[in-house]
């Protein structure tokens, strides 16, 4: 009756020793709770847990209970490593089975040593002492903690094998973060290799990127979509590079039917962003569809409403936005109320309403916190406060937000 007590009492500290293994992630507190548990099941007074580095062949002790000497760490060497692995199954009584390596490093004060093994590969090892009642350890309490130990054995080479895991997944996250951003550093300077071209332009790609980001980050959009837009702003006007120079910066007032250049430059620019390998698969597609308007009218293809790509409706509208708020060779920069009320008038022709409700909604927002603190918020960052006087025109801010959802509403 006695022996099945035992086994029962086991069985139990078994399942015990499994669910914290299975519910502990930090690596000291699992070690401690697997030793107590260990210990505790056959009351046992004292006892050491050392966790082995393959790398600097060296024993560390991470848990001990009943010892009042700190156990320093422990250099292995070939024949003390291969004498606990080749014990992993049954043990070692220190005092009669250890070779003399090994009871020399942890003979005194345990009696047993039992090495935590998986598929050959030292983790590290168990030494316990006498019971509490000062009875012997015997072979029965032997097999039991020869039991447990296996399953800590694997419980600490699974939480080893998920640290490594995610110490590479960190690794690799940085290595992809820093590809990232020499993508976007290297889109960036393409874009101001374009702007460059047109002296009145500079900086206007990089302004449309962070314009077209606001609107889709306002619109929903998940993050990768939103870098993807954002790089299509930086890069909507890469065709304008087969541009004529004069052309650009003459002061009179081209459109895209009376120069052709003009018109090719979203095509060129398509052609030339289809031929790279980039990590936003509709990029190029943008650039090419981002002087389409709603109502067909626009070019190279003369698209309509729903099969204008989402991402071009935001680049043109962010490039519109930004062309009417700066100085071009033709005319002078757009007053902010005429700019308004440009966008008003273009909405469900030139504009998507939803765009512009997205829009409308960003300076709104802005505008409200402008109001209520002295920081200057991203967008308007980039247009001086004299330019936008927001206690003026937030009613037309709004007004436009109503136009928006008016036409949306409209268009069903």
């Amino acid at each position: 009756m006695d022996r099945t007590n035992r086994l029962l009492h086991s069985f139990a500290a078994l399942a015990d020793l499994g669910q914290e293994l299975s519910e502990t992630r930090d690596f000291e507190e699992l070690a401690r709770a697997s030793l107590y548990i260990i210990l505790g099941t056959l009351a046992i007074r004292r006892g050491a847990l050392g966790i082995y580095d393959p790398e600097t062949k060296r024993l560390r002790f991470v848990a001990t209970r009943g010892i009042q000497l700190k156990l320093s760490e422990e250099e292995l060497d070939a024949t003390v490593h291969d004498a606990l692995v080749a014990a992993a199954s049954t043990g070692l009584w220190l005092s009669s089975e250890a070779v003399p390596p090994v009871r020399a490093a942890f003979g005194s004060p345990f009696e047993l040593l039992m090495p935590l093994v998986v598929r050959r590969e030292l983790i590290g090892l168990l030494l316990v002492g006498e019971k509490a009642n000062q009875e012997p350890i015997n072979q029965d309490d032997r097999e039991i903690i020869a039991a447990m130990v296996r399953h800590v054995a694997v419980g600490i080479h699974n939480h080893h094998l998920m640290a490594e895991v995610k110490e590479r997944a960190m690794e690799n996250r940085r290595l992809y973060d820093d590809l990232r951003a020499l993508y976007h550093d290297t889109v960036r300077a393409f874009a101001v290799a374009i702007d460059c071209k047109d002296a009145y332009t500079r900086g206007h790609s990089e302004r449309v990127g962070f314009y077209a980001a606001a609107v889709a980050r306002a619109l929903g959009l998940s993050e990768d979509e939103i870098e993807g837009i954002r790089v299509a702003g930086y890069l909507h006007d890469i065709g304008k590079l087969i541009v004529d120079r004069e052309v650009m910066n003459s002061k009179l007032r081209f459109s895209a039917c009376d120069v052709p250049e003009l018109r090719q430059h979203t095509i060129a620019g398509y052609e030339i962003l289809a031929r790279i390998r980039h990590p936003y698969a509709d990029l190029p597609l943008l650039a090419r569809y981002h002087h389409e308007r709603l109502d067909g009218s626009g070019y190279p293809e003369g698209l309509c409403a729903h099969e204008i790509p989402l991402g071009a409706k935001i680049i043109a509208l962010a490039d519109a936005f930004d062309a009417m708020t700066t100085t071009r060779p033709y005319r002078p920069q757009l007053s902010f109320e005429e700019v308004l009320g440009e966008l008003a008038r273009g909405t469900g022709t030139q504009f998507d309403p939803g765009v512009v409700r997205a829009f409308a909604q960003v300076l709104l927002r802005e505008a409200e916190e402008v109001q209520s603190s002295t920081e200057r918020y991203p967008l308007f960052g980039l247009l001086d406060p004299s330019y936008v006087r927001l206690e003026r025109n937030l009613p037309l801010i709004e007004g436009l937000l109503a136009h928006a959802e008016r036409a949306l509403a409209a268009a069903g």
